[in-house]
Formats: C-alpha cells, sequence, structure tokens
C-alpha cells in the first residue's frame, strides 16, 4: 500500500508528494511519562532561583545599616584659652580741646590749617580788631575825662575845708564837695574797669592755642563772620597728644560685670585689616546709655602707638580678655558637643572605656562635669571630664583621664546605603 498522499496546487500544476504521519506517532507510555518529568525540573530551577534572590536581598538588607563608620579625630592639646568680651568702638585722642571765640567779628587773618603742630599760645587766627581798639580808646578817653574832674573836685574840697575852719563856707557847701569827690572817685573805678574789659575784648580777637598739639579740625575762613552771641562758635579742634589714642567702646549690659580696668585688649581697624593693635581698659565709666531701650557702657581702651597709626573717628573692632590662663588641657567645644550615631547624650550610653572617670558633680572651682569621645582600638569610648574655662573655641580640661595627644572625635561619616556616598555628622 502507497503511504504517500497527492495534493494539487493552485499555483503549480505539478503534484507535490507529502508524507503522511504515521497514524499513531507519538501515542503510547514511554512518551506518557516524560511529559511530567520535564515540567518538575523546570519548576525545581524556578524555585532554586527565586529562593537564592531573596537569600541576596535579605542579606543586603540586614548589612546596609551596619557600615562601619570613620570618625574625624582632633588631638588634646596644651595652650592657651581665653574669654573676652567683643564691642565695638571709636578712636579719639584722649583729649581734644575745642578752640572758640569769646568775641564776635570778621576772620582777618588764619594762621593754622589741618595737621598744623601749634604751641601754647601761639597764634591760629585774628578777628578784626578794629572796632575793638575804638572801644578801648573810647573808654579811655572816659577815664582821662573823669579823672580831670576828679582832680579838680578834690581841689575845691581842699579849699573849701581850709575856709571852714575860719567859718567862710556852710558846712552844706562842704558836705556836697565831699559826696561830689567820692561820686567821681566811683567813677573812675567803672572807668577803669570798662578800660580793662575793653583791653580783654581786644586781646580775644587773637585766636590761640591753649595747648601744645596738632589741629586736627578747622571750621572758619578768611572773611567768615563769626558771632559769638549765645553759643561759642567752634573754630579749632586741637588734639593734645596724637601718640595716645583711646577707643570709647559699647558694652552691653550683659557683659560689663566681667570688665575692670586694666584688662588687655585687642583691636583691629579696616585701614589695616592684617594687623592687631593691643591696649588697656583704662575707665569703665558708670553712666549708661539707652538707645531704643537697649543699655550700653563706655569702657575706654587706652592704646600707645608713636607711629602715628590710628587716625581720629576711625571704627574699631574690640575683644577685651577678661579671664586667661596659660599652658592649660584643652578639647574642641565640637568634641563636647558630639555624640556618635545611635547615642543619646544623656541615655543610652554604652559604658564608659577603660580609664574613663565617673561623673563628678559639685566639682570644685566652678568646673563642671561633661563628656567626651575617644576613638580607641577604632571604637568610639565615652570619657567623663570636668571643664573649666571656655573661650568659644576650645574648653579647658580640669580632671579627668584625657591626657594631651588623645584622639577625641568631633565628628562622624557614614556611607549613604542607596548610592554609597557617605554622610557626615559634626559635634556642633
Amino acid at each position: 500500500m502507497d503511504t504517500r498522499v497527492r495534493t494539487e496546487t493552485a499555483a503549480d500544476d505539478g503534484l507535490s508528494i507529502k508524507p503522511a504521519s504515521p497514524p499513531n506517532a507519538g501515542s503510547g507510555p514511554a512518551s506518557a511519562t516524560a511529559r511530567p518529568h520535564r515540567r518538575l525540573r523546570t519548576g525545581v530551577a524556578g524555585a532554586i532561583l527565586v529562593a537564592a534572590i531573596l537569600v541576596i536581598a535579605a542579606a543586603w538588607w540586614m548589612t546596609r545599616g551596619t557600615a562601619v563608620p570613620t570618625y574625624r579625630t582632633v588631638p588634646v592639646t596644651r595652650g592657651p584659652i581665653a574669654r573676652t568680651v567683643a564691642a565695638t568702638g571709636t578712636v579719639n585722642p584722649v583729649m581734644t580741646i575745642i578752640v572758640g571765640s569769646y568775641v564776635s567779628g570778621v576772620i582777618r587773618d588764619v594762621y593754622c590749617d589741618y595737621n598744623t603742630k601749634v604751641r601754647k599760645g601761639q597764634i591760629c587766627a585774628r578777628i578784626d580788631p578794629r572796632p575793638y581798639q575804638a572801644a578801648l580808646a573810647q573808654t579811655r578817653g572816659q577815664l582821662a575825662r573823669d579823672s580831670a574832674q576828679l582832680s579838680g573836685a578834690r581841689a575845691d574840697f581842699a579849699r573849701y575845708a581850709a575856709l571852714g575852719t575860719e567859718g567862710l563856707v556852710s558846712r552844706m557847701t562842704y558836705t556836697d564837695q565831699a559826696t561830689l569827690v567820692k561820686q567821681l572817685e566811683g567813677q573812675i573805678a567803672l572807668d577803669r574797669a570798662a578800660v580793662q574789659n575793653a583791653e580783654v575784648n581786644l586781646g580775644y580777637t587773637d585766636i590761640v592755642s591753649p595747648v601744645d598739639g596738632t589741629v586736627v579740625a578747622r571750621n572758619i575762613t578768611i572773611g567768615q563772620t563769626v558771632a559769638a552771641s549765645f553759643q561759642t562758635p567752634t573754630l579749632f579742634l586741637i588734639a593734645t597728644d596724637l601718640t595716645r589714642m583711646q577707643i570709647d567702646t559699647n558694652v552691653s549690659e550683659s557683659d560689663i560685670g566681667a570688665l575692670k580696668d586694666g584688662d588687655p585688649a585687642d583691636f583691629t581697624v579696616e585701614a589695616f585689616p592684617g594687623r592687631t593693635f593691643r591696649g588697656s581698659v583704662v575707665q569703665v565709666r558708670q553712666a549708661p546709655q539707652v538707645v531704643q531701650n537697649v543699655v550700653t557702657y563706655d569702657a575706654v581702651v587706652g592704646v600707645a602707638k608713636p607711629d602715628f597709626l590710628l587716625k581720629p573717628g576711625m571704627t574699631a573692632t574690640v575683644a577685651i580678655v577678661t579671664v586667661q590662663r596659660a599652658n592649660v588641657l584643652r578639647v574642641p567645644d565640637q568634641a563636647l558637643r558630639f555624640v556618635p550615631g545611635g547615642f543619646t547624650a544623656a541615655a543610652g550610653q554604652p559604658p564608659a572605656g577603660p580609664g574613663a572617670s565617673g561623673p563628678t558633680p559639685g566639682a570644685p572651682g566652678g568646673a563642671q562635669p561633661a563628656r567626651v569621645w575617644v576613638l580607641r582600638g577604632g571604637k568610639p569610648i565615652a570619657i567623663t571630664v570636668r571643664t573649666g574655662l571656655d573661650d568659644g573655641t576650645y574648653t579647658e580640661v580640669v580632671g579627668g583621664a584625657l591626657r594631651p595627644g588623645d584622639p577625641v572625635i568631633v565628628g562622624e561619616q557614614r556611607p549613604l546605603a542607596s548610592s554609597g556616598a557617605r554622610t557626615f555628622r559634626f559635634g556642633l
């Protein structure tokens, strides 16, 4: 029997012969048992793969938060600590003399200018003296006339006195003449005072320096009219000694209690930003200054600068040292504020490591208990110390197990779980 089937196609006239499948191909007991075995193997392999993925993910999740942090440390050192009071003020000469005018008039001559060095009694300007010369001449003429009248009155009085002894002059005439003499003597005294006053006014037309010093301000020009009627005009400002200056600082009422005479002070001015000048407190004034309900006090800082670098009116930034200590054991303030991740500042801390001292309440000398973390063996160890003076950057250590060179922790660095980046924590 032929096992091929003949078929006809529409595109070709020929015949194509395709073999026919056996009537019972793939059937039988062996083929039926092979399919379940293949499905089982595929399921087991998939389950193993999923389990492996889950194990890897769980391991990554459990280890992502346990990355070992790195710590930033600073060694414990010895050095100075100084507590300061910050203030601002104005540089001024120790003594500034205001030279004014006692009389009014027109400025005729000016002999002193800015920065002129003057001596005591030196003429700096002159007011037109002619009106005062005329007034002096007038008072002197009045004095001469009254003096002549007094001489005549005295002569008449002497003659009346001689005639009165002989009874030739009445007693009333004698008495009237004595009274006239007394009046003229009084007028002479007034005339002399008027002459003296005119001489003084004439002398005040010369504007002279009352001290040795330097002219720092000139407020007049030739031809200017000076009116000294109600308020004395300021013509010159003379600084007695520009090598000795002072800074009038405004100190807050919260800081004024720590200041005292003799406290050292450092200050800077904008004209010399890279230079620090030194002085000392010479006076803490009691008078308060109230501006918008803010109370400040004037602390005067004296400074001697023979090089004339400081100019009157400069603004100074001053740091007044109230307490200072040299060669003390100190730690950065960041170390006292730092707490490692996973711990709190007051509770839940691990026990202090070897050599750590316990808390010391009521420490003598005003010392306060505090805690720092020291890196030992790659691990942070908490150590309790007693602190003293604090200057805002360093704190004095007066007790505890710290030694110079111990690495105290001031910051912590941890890697981020998602991106591999690092985060930083500091004891701020």
